[in-house]
């Protein structure tokens, strides 16, 4: 009978106490809520302002990225605090969450500071066709750990900043202009001031190749099967591909209206 009172006695306790929780509960359940509702709207607030005002996008990325994981931070402290976790308590919890975390995340504040980095010395920008990390694209978003690149197959790369703030990146739009080099080799027998008039010529023809600096062309080397030409152009970044695929393809049609042979490897069978 005795157990009997003491377990109706602790039925009781909880009830009492899931009572005077419950409010609580409800409300920060509905802070939560309702804070997850404002966060989206001040992020869509964000995004508009950095609309309508003239921002580096790399800048308007990483911002907006910071401000939604700070209100997130300043959710979770007042839902937590609703539910009866005293400020004391909680400056100790999150001290040492963050000691434990900070050392489980590194690496994650390792690409956070490289996020720093980027922004602060730019080496790229959004909208910037860089190489970094064994990856060509160009850099569509800037986010305070990672930087999303869009491959020419349209696909979507994630590099930390870390890494991309501590190794080498190519960047081929931090200049206006930008010098192909073509190399092409001929055969040994074919005319070698015809093919270099001919690809002059071919630069010529092209109005978006740069005239001044001229374009040159020089043998760079005297191999086995070719005498290898090199031609150097130059051409605005926005003009440069469409003028080297237009080199590429002219180069081989008047070779072969003028004559001029392009090597190519051979495979010879005998008969046993």
């Amino acid at each position: 009978m005795e157990k009997l009172t003491d377990y109706q006695e602790h039925v009781d306790n909880a009830i009492k106490w899931i009572w005077g929780a419950l409010p609580n509960l409800i409300l920060a359940v509905l802070i939560f809520i309702v804070g997850l509702w404002l966060i989206k709207v001040v992020n869509k607030m964000v995004r508009k302002f950095f609309i309508k005002q003239d921002y580096d996008p790399s800048l308007e990325s990483f911002l907006q990225s910071l401000i939604s994981i700070g209100l997130k931070i300043t959710l979770f402290v007042l839902v937590i605090t609703q539910l009866g976790v005293q400020s004391s308590s909680l400056v100790a919890i999150i001290g040492a969450a963050g000691l434990a975390i900070g050392l489980a995340l590194q690496g994650s504040l390792a690409n956070f500071a490289g996020g720093v980095l980027i922004l602060i010395f730019k080496p790229f920008k959004v909208g910037d066709f860089i190489a970094a990390q064994g990856v060509d694209g160009t850099v569509k978003e800037i986010s305070i750990f990672t930087t999303k690149l869009s491959t020419f197959g349209n696909q979507i790369v994630i590099v930390p900043n870390g890494q991309l703030s501590n190794n080498n990146i190519t960047n081929y739009n931090a200049q206006d202009t930008r010098r192909d080099k073509i190399s092409i080799g001929i055969g040994y027998g074919s005319d070698l001031k015809k093919a270099k008039e001919i690809l002059l010529k071919i630069c010529a023809d092209y109005e978006t190749i740069f005239k001044d600096p001229a374009p040159v062309v020089y043998v760079d080397e005297l191999a086995e099967s070719s005498v290898n030409l090199t031609l150097r152009f130059w051409a605005n970044n926005s003009d440069f591909w469409e003028a080297h695929f237009y080199v590429m393809e002219e180069t081989k049609l008047r070779f072969d209206a003028e004559g001029i042979e392009i090597p190519f490897p051979q495979v010879v069978q005998y008969n046993k």
